[in-house]
């Protein structure tokens, strides 16, 4: 089977997710790594944990509509 075809057969999401992924790594060919060398405290990557199982657990921050409304931005 031609690369075209394996294309053709693709969803949109998933050509997205390849391009996407082709740029990201020519970016960091580049220009290196932003993040390189930069150490995380233990507070954040903490917090990122936390966040991350919520997230797992189907667990979602505030509406956008009521931050706005909370912090007065309307």
């Amino acid at each position: 089977m031609s690369a075209k075809a394996k294309v053709a057969q693709m969803t949109v999401d998933e050509l997205k997710e390849i391009v996407g992924a082709a740029v990201e790594q020519k970016l960091v060919d580049l220009f290196g790594d932003p993040d390189a060398g930069i150490t995380m405290k233990k507070s954040l990557r903490q917090r990122l944990t936390r966040q991350r199982k919520a997230v797992a657990a189907g667990r979602r921050g505030e509406a956008f509509d009521d931050v706005v409304q909370r912090l007065r931005l309307s």
